[in-house]
């Protein structure tokens, strides 16, 4: 059995009701459990959620909500970690021990074609976890920090004399989704060979402010729409 995970919190301060708020068209929650059903990969494509008018509009879309997320879990401190694990335990009770699952955020850049690359990569390579990454735009060791007086300063200032093009280059999580192999893993899954599957830039937008929505918004009809 495989299965997906998306986390909804109904509470979201910086864009309220951000997993349900219309992107062009239609829930941004929408484009996940779309790119998940296309997929053809999962058995159950479950959404956790505190709010019943996410759960409504989630239904619809043909995502399950077959439990309430708890209220501790819903706070606005709470990490992602313990909402995976909770709707896990409820699959294992319930449905019964999955062999591997994937978690998804709502983000419209999420694809059934990344979906199975990623799933092939895993599989192939035998590896715990693949997750969605891309390349940070400028190397971050060239990057500024505020000092005491309100000015900057370099925060690695050993690669200040450096070439921008001479430094190495690092990755930052595409905020899309984790493929989790759950077959004969160390109990805390946090060990073992996790790998990183490649997103071009304009597919890879972190969406936690209006501005943020706005830029995804274009690039969405730029790269896809517009494609």
């Amino acid at each position: 059995m495989q299965v997906a995970i998306i986390p909804a919190r109904g509470g979201s301060k910086r864009i309220p009701k951000k997993s349900i708020r219309p992107f062009l068209g239609k829930p941004l929650i929408a484009y996940a459990i779309e790119a998940a059903r296309e997929s053809g990969f999962f058995d159950h494509i479950i959404v956790s959620t505190d709010s019943e008018e996410f759960a409504e509009v989630v239904k619809e879309y043909g995502a399950e909500v077959p439990f309430m997320r708890p209220a501790e879990l819903a706070g606005d401190f709470v990490a992602t970690a313990p909402v995976i694990e909770h709707a896990l335990d409820w699959v294992k009770e319930n449905l019964g021990q999955p062999e591997r699952f994937c978690q998804f955020f709502a983000n419209p850049f999420i694809t059934a074609e990344t979906l199975r690359g990623g799933y092939k990569l895993m599989r192939e390579k035998k590896a715990n976890c693949v997750l969605g990454v891309t390349e940070f735009a400028y190397p971050i060791l060239r990057a500024f920090k505020l000092n005491e007086q309100g000015g900057v300063q370099y925060a690695f200032p050993e690669y200040a004399p450096s070439r921008s093009q001479d430094l190495p280059t690092f990755f930052h999580d595409a905020a899309q989704f984790y493929w989790q192999e759950l077959t004969d893993l160390p109990p805390d899954r946090t060990e073992g060979l996790n790998l990183p599957y490649f997103l071009p830039r304009h597919m890879a937008v972190d969406i936690d402010t209006i501005e943020d929505w706005e830029i995804a918004e274009r690039l969405y009809k730029a790269f896809v729409l517009d494609a």
